[in-house]
């Protein structure tokens, strides 16, 4: 088990220190666990921070993703075509460990996979496979704490997502219970329908440092290497998730299957969102 002081001298606060200390900004990669199929799955999760991820988010597929846009949604379903549950995304995180001690892995998902498994069975596996911290979309801060008693003394964090929405007097209750870094939604709504605007997010990222010190992450909008460019000049890492999966998609037989070189077509779009991130701070 885990040492809670994990948290703070962890996979994510060593990432960003670095990032930091280089004076970049990082890119936070999102790919939903067994999309398009575990082997092509395997290869992209591999090949994530050789093109520049700095830290990778990992969907758990659900089939009620209320919170995501058409692609991700999309995504689970492709990828519980195979019944991926979360102990199948936890053994690829464990896989993936084999040959990357370094690179954070964020799950992102919703509360009731998690819940049926149980919140003390889950903090430990997840810990033991490699994990290093988790969103959950539908558990707001205030009913943070009966999971959080679990990932507590596994050194798990636990990202809350801002929005637009979250005001001055809201942003401390978020950011409080926050731990690994903030993750800043920048568009109302659901993932991959709208643009990120530069001059708002620069705005809500001041807004942000000035009630918590943690690392500040922008996603939701972010859908080519000029706009990761853009917002990474105004915060410490950009997260592109819907414009990922998109490459998946577009990259699919007519029957749903991965074509050739599909994972390589994945793995160089990411490393252009990195060009475009590193270039942020040039």
């Amino acid at each position: 088990m885990k040492d809670a002081d994990a948290r703070l001298s962890g996979r994510i606060p060593r990432r960003f220190a670095k990032l930091a200390q280089e004076k970049k900004a990082g890119l936070v990669a999102f790919v939903t666990a067994n999309d398009p199929s575990p082997e092509v799955f395997a290869e992209i999760l591999a090949g994530l921070p050789g093109s520049g991820a700095d830290v990778i988010e990992v969907g758990m597929p659900f089939s009620d993703p209320m919170a995501d846009g058409p692609s991700i949604q999309a995504s689970s379903e492709r990828a519980l075509k195979f019944n991926t549950s979360l102990r199948d995304v936890l053994a690829s995180v464990a896989a993936f460990r084999r040959n990357d001690a370094d690179t954070p892995i964020i799950l992102m998902g919703y509360y009731n996979p998690i819940y049926r498994m149980g919140g003390e069975v889950f903090a430990q596996a997840a810990a033991t496979a490699g994990v290093d911290g988790l969103i959950v979309v539908d558990l707001p801060p205030e009913e943070s704490e009966e999971l959080e008693v679990h990932l507590r003394p596994n050194g798990l964090s636990l990202i809350f997502l801002t929005a637009p929405t979250s005001d001055d007097k809201r942003l401390p209750t978020i950011v409080g219970r926050a731990s690994g870094f903030v993750y800043y939604v920048a568009v109302a709504g659901i993932t991959g329908t709208k643009s990120a605007e530069e001059n708002a997010v620069r705005e809500a990222v001041q807004r942000l440092r000035r009630h918590t010190k943690l690392p500040v992450a922008v996603g939701f909008g972010i859908r080519t290497p000029e706009a990761a460019r853009a917002i990474a000049g105004h915060c410490d890492a950009a997260v592109v998730g819907s414009a990922i999966v998109d490459v998946i998609a577009r990259n699919l037989t007519a029957d749903g299957n991965p074509t050739p070189g599909l994972a390589a077509k994945v793995l160089a779009f990411v490393k252009s969102l990195s060009d475009g991130v590193r270039g942020a701070r040039a």
